[in-house]
């Protein structure tokens, strides 16, 4: 099958690369530049060269017999407290870049997937929920929440599947967000955002491994999924158990609190809201339908891949401002 994904550089998009091409898929990504471009082959694909934002390029950029389509760009902001630029930007690469993508594609494409995010169909009540509870958009799940419905609308017209697989929480050894957790957890400055005045209210979060997601993408590529879909680990956990776990595998001391109306000050309301927001859902219907078992299936056989992982290469000795040689060094406990 011929695999065609915008976003073939990023966290997920360059897993993506490197599952469907072990399965003996043909695989296709776009890339804005020749770095982008370089890692996509690297990965065992095929880069083309274009921007989801610019139409021309897509033209010659998507083949004509390509089989699924995949758009997994995105802009999250990286900064402390995003910008209405900075979300309008993410806002314009997910539904104008779907529409472009769609306006590009060929007529024989049969399934498109997009991955959106779990917490766009979190209750106001804070209970678990599945793929068919009502959707509660906010500033940043309102752009997933208007491509879920742009699919739904010209799979109907085009005759194509659509698989929406919406995701938890990522984490990894490389993604932006652990790694500035370990690094800050290592330094002592990640505190625990909690709910309440005091920040003792723990909100519910539903967490999933990068890898697990991709997985989750070739499994419904390979299953001729049709649907929404909920990717996410065997268990949600508090952001205050999850980030405990994670400094017990560093062998750092337990993060301290700080209530959620604090740290919107420092970290901005959106990330704030996200944390002590709950979002326990399941992942039954994937499992069931897609036949896929995520490979950490909890946060706890997942953080331990992370930090095993900066163990061996070096990332955990970086944190530390160790030398390879002194990470090693008596004094610091196992944590594998």
């Amino acid at each position: 099958m011929k695999v065609w994904i915008a976003g073939a550089t990023g966290v997920l998009g360059h897993r993506l690369v490197d599952r469907f091409t072990d399965r003996g898929h043909q695989v296709v990504g776009l890339a804005r530049d020749s770095d982008g471009a370089e890692r996509i082959e690297c990965h065992g694909g095929t880069a083309r060269r274009g921007d989801v934002l610019d139409a021309d390029s897509l033209e010659a950029a998507i083949d004509d017999d390509v089989d699924v389509l995949i758009h997994a760009a995105t802009a999250i902001p990286d900064s402390t407290k995003p910008s209405d630029e900075e979300w309008e930007r993410n806002d314009r690469i997910r539904l104008e870049g779907m529409k472009n993508l769609l306006d590009g594609a060929p007529d024989g494409v049969r399934q498109v997937l997009f991955p959106s995010v779990v917490w766009l169909a979190r209750q106001p009540d804070g209970s678990t929920f599945d793929e068919t509870a009502e959707r509660h958009p906010d500033r940043a799940t309102e752009s997933a929440a208007r491509v879920e419905d742009l699919l739904r609308e010209r799979a109907t017209a085009a005759g194509f599947d659509v698989s929406i697989l919406r995701c938890g929480f990522f984490y990894a050894p490389d993604t932006r967000d652990t790694r500035e957790w370990g690094r800050r957890l290592v330094d002592g400055d990640l505190p625990i955002v909690g709910g309440g005045i005091l920040g003792r209210q723990d909100a519910e979060l539903s967490f999933v491994h990068a890898d697990d997601a991709a997985a989750a993408f070739v499994a419904a590529v390979e299953s001729d999924a049709s649907g929404v879909y909920h990717v996410v680990g065997d268990e949600p956990v508090t952001g205050a158990e999850f980030f405990k776990s994670f400094a017990d595998l560093l062998d750092e001391p337990e993060p301290s609190r700080i209530p959620a109306w604090l740290a919107r000050f420092f970290v901005g309301s959106v990330a704030a809201r996200l944390l002590t927001s709950p979002m326990p859902t399941t992942n039954e219907k994937a499992k069931r339908e897609l036949d896929w078992d995520p490979a950490y299936p909890t946060y706890r056989e997942g953080l331990k891949q992370v930090v095993e992982t900066w163990e061996s290469d070096g990332t955990l000795a970086e944190f530390r401002g160790e030398t390879v040689a002194d990470s090693a060094a008596p004094g610091r406990a196992e944590t594998a």
